[in-house]
């Protein structure tokens, strides 16, 4: 067999598992950019506006206040460099650290579009994400509380509220230009997260791969931690990866340590990070999500 017809046999095996993947999750995609982009559009400021009402000085109420912050930030349609600056404006505006900080890691980890795009994983992996990182949120504000109450956390000097306005006031223009902009950001991470699922369905050895993140559960769970900080680069691409790994046997632990370190570690969010966090605060957040994705995916195995 010629070179040229190998690569035609491959090509087509690799077109297969492609197409396989794009049909079955391009809904949950597209279901996504248009609930992400009308919560941006129509409601999001609203959302922001909750989170200052919620900044209550009564500390009896802190922990409630916590547990809210950590609501707004998953329901908060905002990247990491559209979270900072809102947060640095939360600041100005006298919110709390630990609120701040509930938000911004709850916004870092999940957000409505990418809610809609783990549907596709099934109901068990999408309420355990959910939950993960509503937990994750809210831990991080009580730790800051106990530990930093009268003391900043945050340094925001280098942001400034400069948030982009809908520059247009027809809100229908606003949402159309708002559903063109994620497909121009997340459209080719979600194509080349599915060319990267069909290349592992095609190459990977299944069952060598189930060994290793699913028969031996701790081991699985510390490797899907530490990979998910080179792998991870948009949540749109890491779902037909993580589709093809539960599907040959990944542990439900080791997906979930995944979708923490993943987001939390995302290199394009740690640059901007380390600036408002500084050296020390910095590597406490990396151990922070390191202990707690790990702990996360240890107690999902037992469970499950």
């Amino acid at each position: 067999m010629s070179i040229i017809e190998v690569l035609a046999r491959e090509s087509l095996y690799l077109w297969h598992f492609f197409s396989i993947q794009f049909f079955q999750i391009i809904y949950y995609y597209i279901f996504g950019v248009i609930i992400g982009s009308a919560i941006s559009v129509f409601i999001k400021d609203k959302i922001h506006a909750l989170l200052l009402n919620n900044n209550i000085e009564n500390k009896i109420f802190n922990f409630f206040g916590i547990i809210f912050a950590s609501i707004i930030g998953i329901i908060s349609p905002l990247c990491m460099y559209g979270t900072i600056p809102i947060a640095a404006s939360f600041s100005q505006k006298g919110v709390k650290d630990y609120f701040i900080a509930s938000f911004m890691l709850s916004s870092i980890l999940l957000n409505p579009q990418l809610i809609i795009y783990s549907l596709a994983l099934g109901k068990t992996i999408f309420i355990i994400r959910i939950i993960s990182c509503f937990v994750c949120g809210i831990l991080a504000g009580i730790i800051i509380m106990l530990f930093y109450p009268n003391k900043n956390f945050f340094n925001f000097n280098l942001f400034e509220n400069n948030t982009q306005k809908n520059k247009d006031k027809n809100y229908i223009i606003a949402f159309l230009k708002s559903i063109i902009r994620n497909i121009e950001s997340t459209g080719l991470y979600f194509l080349l997260g599915i060319l990267l699922s069909a290349l592992f369905q095609r190459y990977i050895d299944a069952e060598i791969f189930a060994s290793i993140f699913g028969g031996n559960r701790g081991l699985g769970v510390l490797l899907a931690a530490s990979i998910g900080v080179p792998i991870y680069i948009c949540g749109g691409g890491t779902i037909p990866l993580l589709l093809s790994w539960l599907e040959v046997g990944m542990s439900y632990g080791a997906a979930t340590s995944f979708m923490l370190t993943g987001p939390a570690t995302k290199i394009t969010n740690l640059g901007a990070l380390k600036i408002i966090l500084g050296i020390k605060h910095f590597s406490l957040y990396l151990i922070y999500i390191f202990l707690f994705s790990t702990l996360s995916g240890f107690i999902i195995n037992i469970i499950f």
